[in-house]
């Protein structure tokens, strides 16, 4: 979800306001991936780079997230979200972590929507986690199956699309294993402007491709 701090420069805002008009870019989409019947969504909310951020813009990130927890409760549970988060939860102050806790409590029984929030995740930092979770367990050899198990996704499928807002064409640490094969989509659309109608046009643009995994077209018609 990236270009908050640019719509806020190109409307003469802090930085703040852009952050703010995102969230309110999140509920749509959240709302749009549950009209369609969309039973996964990962959003990157922030990443452990974001960290290195001026202090004051990153409490105020903290403040806003906690303060989006709380008000937009209601809607979650009215939409039959199930809600968690991924990440180093452990840098986030108490208040928060605790709401993040108790909203992934209250949302467990859903399944309309399997919504994770990304907070102070790193991709990388995630597969040394799991390396050193496997060498503790001693296993002589591993499998793709088992690695997936000790990743933070491990009851989730991987991501069939990966939607990039705000013009930049990279990945930036985010589930770098798990999007080994999904299909790449990206726009100069800054997140804040980000609608149903531009998240149609990418599943649109998804649904045109044909997934090969390394097949050619013939292997996959017989």
């Amino acid at each position: 979800m990236d270009g908050n701090g640019r719509w806020a420069k190109k409307n003469n805002l802090q930085r703040l306001d852009g952050h703010k008009e995102g969230v309110k870019s999140v509920k749509k989409i959240v709302k749009c991936c549950v009209k369609l019947k969309i039973k996964y969504l990962t959003l990157y909310t922030l990443s452990k780079e974001n960290f290195s951020r001026p202090k004051s813009e990153v409490l105020s990130l903290f403040k806003l997230l906690s303060e989006t927890l709380s008000k937009e409760k209601k809607i979650l549970l009215d939409n039959g979200v199930n809600f968690s988060a991924i990440g180093d939860l452990n840098k986030l102050d108490i208040i928060t972590y605790k709401k993040i806790k108790l909203l992934e409590k209250k949302t467990f029984k859903n399944s309309k929507l399997i919504l994770k929030l990304a907070i102070n995740y790193s991709s990388r930092d995630e597969i040394i986690s799991a390396v050193n979770k496997i060498l503790e367990t001693n296993k002589n050899k591993i499998d793709e199956e088992i690695f997936n198990k000790y990743l933070l996704t491990s009851d989730s499928p991987d991501p069939d699309l990966l939607i990039r807002t705000g013009g930049e064409c990279r990945i930036s640490n985010f589930l770098l294993w798990q999007i080994a094969y999904s299909e790449l989509y990206f726009t100069d659309v800054l997140w804040p402007d980000f609608n149903e109608e531009l998240l149609e046009k990418a599943i649109d643009d998804f649904n045109k491709r044909e997934r090969r995994f390394g097949r050619i077209s013939e292997q996959i018609i017989s």
